[in-house]
């Protein structure tokens, strides 16, 4: 199943709607300069792609911390009202002291089954919020794993790397979609005018759709390897033992429906099994619990 978060949700409806913007512009006032004489301009339209493409990432990612709060319900711990949200918010400042950024906040989401995420378009201006199903099932040694792997996440700058993975696959997407609607205008539809049709229009936004899916596998294989990597922040952070521990900890949720929302799958630590070989493990935002135990146990951070 394809979990492309609220991160890329966003991005695509940012798209299509820019997308439609664009070409009412295009026709109405002639704004761009993509189309001429000739056809395509195709400088024009590289550059307006590669205009749009970063708008599309670049909102997404401003609006990230916003959206997964009101997603999830996170209640950010502004003052600690009992010893465990008093030992997150100590445990939380120990780790970016640790790594060199500012604290994030800190928060807590209704869910019972044991998950966390980490969002924020700065490292210095993020969020870490952990489910209250973690704090129940897991040890103190495994919360603390979970919360060094999600400000692996925030020090590692993975937000703005993905927002920068998206921006550059939305505009090959945007260029290559318009590319071939210009192509069944003009061969399907045989518009032989200068202005685009509507065969360009229609051809061009299904085309972001269908690419954008396509091109998402791209994205979710710099997700799957995020992943590895925050990993071995938890490792570094805690220990190795206690990133594997918290891990394993994980299993007996993957086994039952995930409770996370939608939007938010390709931001928590846990999103659920698939065995064996399938097409939907291209668009796996997250790698097995197996391959990441084998991954940290290959690992020594005593070398990193």
């Amino acid at each position: 199943m394809m979990r492309i978060g609220l991160f890329l949700l966003t991005n695509l409806a940012v798209i299509v709607v820019f997308s439609i913007v664009f070409g009412i512009l295009s026709r109405v006032f002639g704004i761009g300069g993509v189309h001429s004489a000739g056809g395509l301009n195709y400088t024009s339209l590289a550059i307006m792609c590669g205009l749009y493409g970063m708008i599309g990432s670049m909102v997404s990612l401003f609006i990230s911390k916003w959206m997964a709060k009101r997603s999830t319900g996170t209640v950010v711990i502004d003052t600690p009202k009992n010893p465990t949200e008093q030992w997150l918010m100590d445990t939380v400042a120990k780790q970016a002291r640790a790594v060199n950024i500012s604290m994030p906040e800190v928060g807590i989401f209704n869910n019972s089954q044991p998950n966390a995420f980490a969002t924020g378009w700065n490292k210095n201006k993020a969020l870490v919020a952990v489910s209250s199903g973690l704090l129940q099932n897991m040890t103190a040694d495994e919360v603390e794993a979970v919360l060094a792997h999600e400000i692996g996440h925030v020090a590692n700058g993975d937000m703005v790397t993905l927002a920068l993975i998206q921006g550059v696959v939305n505009a090959f997407v945007m260029f290559f979609a318009r590319i071939i609607g210009n192509f069944v205008d003009r061969t399907v539809f045989k518009n032989e005018s200068d202005a685009p049709g509507i065969g360009y229009f229609v051809t061009s936004i299904v085309m972001d759709i269908l690419l954008g899916f396509l091109a998402s596998a791209i994205v979710m294989w710099f997700s799957r390897l995020r992943e590895f990597r925050a990993d071995e922040m938890g490792a570094k952070l805690a220990s190795r033992e206690k990133m594997i521990s918290a891990l394993n900890a994980l299993r007996p949720a993957e086994q039952r429906p995930d409770q996370m929302p939608e939007n938010m799958k390709a931001f928590a630590i846990s999103t659920g099994q698939t065995q064996g070989f399938s097409i939907a493990n291209f668009f796996r935002s997250h790698p097995t619990l197996d391959d990441r135990i084998e991954a940290l146990r290959k690992y020594n951070p005593s070398e990193a």
